[in-house]
């Protein structure tokens, strides 16, 4: 009997994208790379470590992950700044 292997579902919430600023010349580099998180937490503390390097960041959330949100570099410091939210609270019923 053959088994299909389905993938294993990832359980990151969040993304944060950046610029590469170790990209040296004639080589063909990727200009942006991604990390993804479970947590908000998680995805503000790695685009604060990013943020002291000068990259260019943007944030938000993998579908199907709802609600869904969209961080520009513009916003950034907003997003930063706003309080910290319990992703484990959120649709949770009580």
């Amino acid at each position: 009997m053959i088994r299909k292997l389905r993938p294993k579902k990832s359980k990151a919430k969040w993304y944060v994208s950046f610029e590469r600023k170790d990209r040296q010349p004639g080589r063909n580099h990727p200009l942006r790379e991604a990390e993804t998180f479970r947590n908000e937490q998680d995805a503000k503390a790695f685009a604060r470590a990013r943020l002291t390097d000068g990259s260019n960041i943007n944030a938000g959330t993998l579908n199907p992950h709802s609600p869904k949100r969209t961080i520009s570099s513009k916003q950034l410091r907003d997003w930063l700044n706003e309080p910290e939210v319990d992703d484990q609270a959120e649709g949770a019923v009580g």
